[in-house]
């Protein structure tokens, strides 16, 4: 079972009279590689600035391995940070980047008295070759920061935060300033070696592709709150509300009806579902994942529509279909021209329920990538009452 490391208490934060921070709950196990995951502004990095030290919350409280630390310092918690900006010292070569903390003597207790005592200069060299290889940097001791790429640079950030032997790595969005191929290079990096060390790693980050492919746990944060905690595949698979649906891939969130458990209503058509446990007649948001529906023949389908755009993807083709005035995205590896009727099919398990929240209503039309567009921001348009039809 795994072992709690960290656990945020009711915690707060406000900044005069804005509140950034809503009473924060959250546990934290060891060895854990967990994310929080939000927009900005959302109180992801305030959290991770509560846990490493840098901020005080204004109530609650954090503990660390079951002991309160939340007037504790940041050099006195078993904590280490990567940022966004990686701080190197570009007048030292990565050897003595690395080696900085080293250097720095630690007050220990001999004999009943606090002395500084500094670290031998060979297990300084030995910490940081081991440290080196780990992040796959052997025999760039003698290279400058400035010969190095951005990859490389964030790589001796994270050996030089990681060779004091932190409990926990906290990285806030290290890999914004990298251009896509390195970010999802260092992305398979930086998951072997959490794994590798054996460590705690908290991440920041806006990206749900990064979170998804790196962390055991998502936290999803939005308004200072958290919305949803869980693994990549339930956060995807299950979200809890709206804002979860659509900030964690894309989604067709749609009103609907539940009518009885495994039966709910939506363009007045009763579908087979896998969810229960709501109230008879309840309102509901479905949520349908794009690449989870089957586009048919017209006369097979149980609804049909009118695709309005189509856009080349690499792999798939995004297509926008118009729904009876409703734009849904479909991504399939069938091209289907802009006009062209089509009919779709939905499985019991392509269907998922949620409650109604504060987030519904706000997320799921696609209207906006339509052809129908400029229409949208015309105020002299009027619709001709004609619907793109679909079946009872």
């Amino acid at each position: 079972m795994a072992k709690e490391l960290i656990r945020l208490v009711d915690c707060c934060m406000s900044y005069d009279d804005t509140q950034v921070l809503d009473h924060i709950n959250l546990y934290i196990n060891d060895r854990e590689f967990l994310t929080l995951l939000g927009p900005s502004g959302c109180g992801k990095t305030t959290t991770l600035r509560i846990i490493g030290g840098f901020t005080t919350p204004t109530s609650g409280k954090v503990l660390f391995d079951g002991q309160e630390i939340s007037s504790l310092p940041p050099h006195l918690r078993q904590v280490n940070t990567v940022f966004q900006r990686y701080a190197l010292f570009p007048h030292l070569n990565v050897f003595e980047n690395v080696a900085f903390g080293l250097r720095i003597p630690r007050r220990e207790e001999i004999n009943g008295k606090k002395k500084k005592v500094k670290l031998p200069e060979e297990e300084i060299r030995r910490r940081v070759l081991e440290m080196l290889e780990v992040v796959s940097l052997k025999g760039f001791e003698e290279r400058h920061v400035g010969e190095l790429s951005g990859g490389q640079q964030q790589r001796v950030a994270i050996a030089r935060a990681l060779v004091n032997r932190p409990k926990v790595l906290l990285l806030d969005e290290p890999l914004g300033a990298l251009d896509l191929r390195l970010r999802k290079d260092m992305q398979s990096e930086l998951k072997r070696i959490q794994q590798q060390m054996g460590i705690t790693f908290i991440y920041v980050t806006h990206d749900q592709e990064e979170a998804l492919a790196m962390s055991d746990t998502i936290v999803v944060m939005d308004q200072g709150r958290i919305q949803q905690i869980g693994t990549p595949e339930d956060v995807y698979n299950e979200p809890k509300n709206a804002f979860v649906a659509d900030f964690i891939g894309e989604s067709n969130i749609l009103d609907g009806i539940m009518h009885q458990d495994y039966v709910v209503e939506f363009f007045n058509r009763k579908f087979k579902c896998l969810d229960k446990g709501f109230a008879p007649m309840e309102p509901v948001d479905v949520v349908i994942r794009p690449e989870d529906v089957d586009i048919v023949p017209v006369e097979e389908g149980q609804l049909r529509g009118t695709v309005t755009a189509v856009t080349f993807k690499g792999v798939h083709y995004d297509t926008i279909v118009d729904f009876k005035g409703y734009k849904w995205l479909i991504q399939t590896t069938d091209y289907h021209p802009v006009g062209r009727e089509i009919g779709i099919v939905l499985n019991p398990d392509d269907i998922h329920i949620m409650h109604k929240s504060s987030y519904s209503g706000m997320f799921g039309d696609y209207s906006s990538y339509s052809e129908e567009y400029d229409e949208i921001n015309d105020p002299t348009y009027v619709e001709d009452g004609e619907e793109a039809g679909y079946e009872e």
